[in-house]
């Protein structure tokens, strides 16, 4: 027998199929260094001397180990107090989100329930339009939610998106178990609670993490909704600290060598926060990978 391709289990492998596998993985190993690259080179400037990163000569590897941005980065008081709100408002807020999603979506993945068609279009509706920026700042000082540190966690509660995976996850369920168990003497509470969320943690770890990046990255609501600085997240923070460094006032400079020093320092410092307010989501993606994956892949296959 010449010539036979090799066999790889029951499928057949040619050289041509090796080559293209050389190709993908090539191609996926270049793209990986790219996206790694700006994480190493952060982490580098980070730890580097702050003259060898305004020098540019820190390109991937640190030179000059020196830890003086994230000294700076906790010794400031209010950066400490926004990565402790970030905490707070991720933690309760992914909690009360998980809660609130899985609940309306066990109703909607019912089969007798009254109006299912019409309350999913209800839902689906505010997907692409909103009453806007005014009518809900309106409607939040209404409800006296302004400057309460409350507003940053009930506004928002329920995304449309997110609501309509889990009810496409729970409505994959087989149905016969919920019946079985209301025949049992379950009642819905006991069904939800006893029998959909122990299947459903694959859609609880989406659903986590979808909230949980959502509650760290924002800052549009606290600039919003939010007045008193003790009640501001981290990313605000982040976000003066980012801008009002690359803005200098001449008329506010008194010595130059002491503006220059400073310059210095805050290019490190500004290093050191990116990498501690990323930090809490570098640790928690990792966790929840494989549920990502599998929850972008609900509904994408029938059978």
């Amino acid at each position: 027998m010449k010539n036979q391709p090799e066999t790889s289990g029951s499928f057949l492998r040619s050289k041509a199929d090796k080559v293209f596998d050389l190709c993908v993985m090539l191609i996926l190993v270049l793209v990986g260094l790219i996206v790694l690259y700006p994480l190493l080179f952060t982490v580098s400037a980070s730890i580097s001397e702050p003259n060898e990163v305004n020098l540019g000569r820190v390109i991937l590897l640190p030179k000059g180990i020196h830890f003086s941005g994230y000294t700076s980065v906790f010794n400031n008081r209010w950066i400490m107090i926004g990565y402790r709100n970030s905490l707070i408002y991720m933690a309760v807020g992914t909690l009360l989100n998980v809660t609130a999603t899985f609940m309306a979506a066990f109703a909607l993945s019912r089969r007798d329930l009254v109006g299912r068609t019409f309350l999913n279009w209800f839902i689906a509706i505010p997907m692409w339009f909103s009453g806007g920026l005014i009518p809900t700042y309106l409607t939040v000082n209404s409800y006296g939610l302004v400057n309460q540190p409350a507003v940053l966690v009930i506004l928002g509660l329920v995304s449309s998106y997110n609501l309509i995976i889990c009810r496409t996850f729970l409505s994959g369920l087989p149905f016969e178990l919920q019946e079985s168990a209301k025949i049992d003497g379950a009642n819905e509470f006991q069904i939800m609670i006893r029998i959909m969320l122990p299947l459903s943690s694959a859609i609880l770890g989406v659903l986590s993490l979808y909230y949980a990046v959502g509650h760290w990255n924002s800052y549009f609501n606290a600039m919003i909704y939010i007045n008193n600085k003790n009640y501001m997240p981290l990313q605000v923070f982040l976000r003066e600290i980012l801008l009002l460094n690359a803005n200098i006032d001449p008329n506010q400079i008194v010595d130059v060598e002491v503006m220059l020093e400073n310059q210095r320092k805050s290019e490190v410092m500004k290093y050191s926060l990116i990498i501690v307010a990323t930090l809490p989501m570098l640790v928690l993606y990792p966790m929840l990978q494989k549920y990502f994956i599998k929850g972008v892949l609900i509904g994408s296959v029938k059978g």
